[in-house]
């Protein structure tokens, strides 16, 4: 997908505060933490065709209003994940200035769990 110039400016800047995990890292982390929570961020319609076996559904329009209710406790493991990789930086920053601390953004998103055989359902 071909992003446009702001938003690959405002997804740099957000990046800069936010920490990546990479697919294996995800692995790693699952294996040594069940109870981590993975979050796919994408819209009603990207989820509906597809996510992850382990995945909540928490679309990055409704993660402000929603996340604290789902999620209350600040220090609880997240790994956010999008379509590539972009919105779950622009989610996982803006979790992190709601207090949330112990949450990544996953590099390469649902392309690359699809890429990786991931388990996923409908």
């Amino acid at each position: 997908m071909q992003h446009s110039p702001g938003f690959l400016k405002v997804v740099d800047a957000a990046k800069t505060r936010i920490k990546e995990v990479t697919i294996d890292q995800l692995r790693e982390r699952l294996a040594a933490n069940p109870s981590l929570v993975l979050i796919d961020v994408r819209e009603e319609s990207e989820w509906a065709a597809g996510h992850a076996v382990q995945a909540m559904h928490l679309g990055k329009g409704i993660l402000e209003r929603d996340l604290e209710t789902k999620i209350p406790n600040p220090d609880t493991e997240i790994v956010l994940y999008c379509g590539g990789g972009f919105r779950s930086a622009l989610s996982a920053d803006a979790a992190q200035q709601m207090g949330y601390r112990n949450v990544t953004s996953l590099i390469g998103g649902y392309k690359g769990l699809v890429a990786a055989g991931w388990p996923m359902t409908r």
